[in-house]
């Protein structure tokens, strides 16, 4: 599964789910190829950040959350480990994270749910405790290293002992 001590990591989510945020706040030297849109910047090729934990290097790969850049996904994920889906709980769950969520089962991805922004006005994370089936659910903040670095690294260290 994993090469070594290395892990390949894809976060996925919609568009605004904080999936920029997560990679800059476990990695601040992280990089982002972002494009101007309405309401400030969106991914729009990848972002990549690492984080050395216990030993293990983890790569971390985030995709654009715009469906048209599909073909983008396909790419940043070949090879990949284990993926995370990172969910804004403050808006219903949508088709899209749905279509994600789908697509990472059926191809069977070792795979955990981020819920983020649990905190915010008009957060319901108890809304999407039964949507993933028996895939694990994480509470996070993608503002709290602390936080991310720990549900991270327990998803990491899930895929390194294979």
């Amino acid at each position: 599964m994993a090469n070594g001590s290395r892990l390949k990591i894809v976060i996925f989510g919609a568009f605004g789910a904080g999936k920029t945020t997560l990679i800059r706040t476990l990695d601040p030297e992280s990089t982002h190829i972002e494009a101007n849109c309405a309401g400030g910047t969106t991914t729009v090729a990848l972002d990549f950040g690492r984080v050395l934990e216990d030993g293990l290097h983890i790569h971390i790969y985030g995709t654009p959350g715009q469906e048209r850049f599909g073909f983008a996904r396909e790419i940043i994920a070949k090879g990949m480990d284990g993926a995370v889906l990172l969910v804004d709980v403050t808006s219903p769950l949508d088709d899209f994270t749905r279509h994600l969520y789908d697509t990472l089962s059926a191809a069977q991805v070792p795979s955990v749910v981020f819920l983020n922004k649990c905190g915010c006005e008009g957060a319901h994370p108890e809304a999407f405790a039964a949507c993933f089936g028996t895939t694990p659910v994480r509470a996070v903040s993608a503002r709290d290293r602390k936080a991310c670095l720990d549900a991270l690294s327990r998803f990491a260290g899930t895929l390194a002992t294979g």
